[in-house]
């Protein structure tokens, strides 16, 4: 089981993001991800390092902050910044404070007409909301670090965790010392993570019509990961007079808290992708074990189940790569035969068959694939291919 290691782990874009602010002072840096993924953490600590006064506060609170209090906290970072080298202010959360981007705006251009060597970090955990209100006042300002959860290799270096433990506990740093107390552990991600991440990130900070729908969704992508179920079949699970459009902007709700997504079905036409029925992925496997009610062992016993948690640790692997903008990740099937995913990284496609063991599935279309769309590579994972502790443990762009 788990073995506690006492190191201080960083993730890479640490260093990323100490590189950045070494530079000279020309964007806004915006640090956005879902919740539990570090983000505070590596900010704090990075900001540790630093030769030059730093201020770190948080909008994070109960009662919404209003643009005033940012005004406060920009003033106070200015003076520290007076007759020195310049200083650092990190805002934590800042997309729960309503109309936050036009007055960072106006103090980002104050400071850029006086020449103030002040840089600034932005951090949230709604990526969809940061990403309004950049695109609504802040365009050619900001520059993006995006941290997805972590990957394999990550929670084995910091924590020991093995392969089994990771597939099914999935990449949550904060629970990983609760992986030894099972009951614990569960608690912890449906109320501390799930709960939190519903209510206050995506029903509190966005327009939701129908809240119980949205839950009952998640619920369901979590239930079915690794499977394409068409809308109406969705409606027929969730008994609900909803439509269509409503299933996928919540699918797009829930992808951009960093929790579910629909993986699009891969045709070569964007247009013909976006109307296809989706491949309902979770993007950390530790919420496809808490709505399995399984154990770990249990799990393990159930061919079928871990034949699809195994599928969806790869498809989650591949999906939270797309965060660096690099790749682009499908699914494909025709008839029975399936392609279980589509990497595409500029003009390369490769097509990538996990074997999992599964007792029942689609025939492989890799051969069918390959023929009807001249792909560039073909990737086994699992059996005689590529072991799935490699290609859990490399970055997606090694396959790329």
């Amino acid at each position: 089981m788990l073995s506690k290691k006492s190191i201080v782990y960083q993730r890479p874009y640490a260093a990323e993001l100490a590189r950045r602010l070494a530079e000279e002072r020309r964007f806004l840096h915006v640090i956005s991800g879902p919740r539990q993924v570090g983000k505070t953490t590596m900010v704090q600590s990075v900001m540790e390092a630093q030769e030059v006064p730093t201020r770190f506060v948080s909008a994070d609170e109960p009662t919404l902050r209003g643009t005033q209090w940012i005004s406060q906290q920009w003033e106070a970072a200015r003076l520290e910044a007076r007759g020195s080298d310049g200083a650092i202010l990190a805002i934590d959360e800042i997309q729960k404070i309503p109309g936050w981007s036009e007055t960072v705006k106006r103090l980002w251009d104050e400071d850029t007409r006086a020449r103030r060597k002040l840089k600034v970090v932005l951090l949230g955990s709604a990526p969809l909301l940061i990403a309004k209100g950049l695109s609504e006042s802040l365009a050619g300002r900001f520059e993006t670090l995006r941290l997805p959860h972590w990957s394999y290799s990550e929670m084995r270096d910091a924590f020991g965790v093995s392969l089994q433990e990771y597939i099914y506990y999935g990449a949550y740093p904060g629970a990983a010392s609760l992986i030894d107390e099972p009951s614990r552990w569960k608690r912890y991600i449906a109320d501390s993570l799930i709960e939190t991440t519903i209510s206050r990130d995506v029903l509190l900070m966005t327009r939701v019509d129908k809240p119980a729908l949205l839950r009952r969704l998640f619920d369901l992508a979590c239930r079915y990961s690794g499977q394409m179920l068409s809308y109406t079949k969705m409606l027929g699970q969730l008994q609900d007079a909803g439509n269509s459009t409503t299933l996928a902007h919540y699918l797009d709700l829930l992808a951009a808290a960093g929790m579910v997504r629909g993986l699009l079905k891969y045709s070569g036409d964007a247009a013909r992708s976006r109307g296809s029925s989706p491949k309902l992925q979770v993007l950390n496997t530790a919420l496809m074990s808490i709505a399995s009610g399984l154990s770990i062992e249990e799990a393990l016993s159930d061919h079928e189940y871990w034949g699809r948690l195994v599928e969806s640790a790869v498809g989650a692997h591949l999906a939270n790569a797309e965060s660096s903008g690099d790749v682009e990740v499908f699914y494909w099937r025709e008839g029975n035969r399936e392609t279980d995913f589509v990497l595409r990284s500029g003009t390369t496609t490769t097509a990538i068959e996990v074997k999992s063991g599964r007792i029942s599935r689609s025939l492989s279309g890799l051969a069918t694939f390959q023929e009807a769309f001249k792909t560039d590579r073909s990737l086994l994972i699992g059996g005689d291919g590529i072991t799935l502790e490699k290609f859990l443990g490399s970055p997606v762009t090694h396959f790329s």
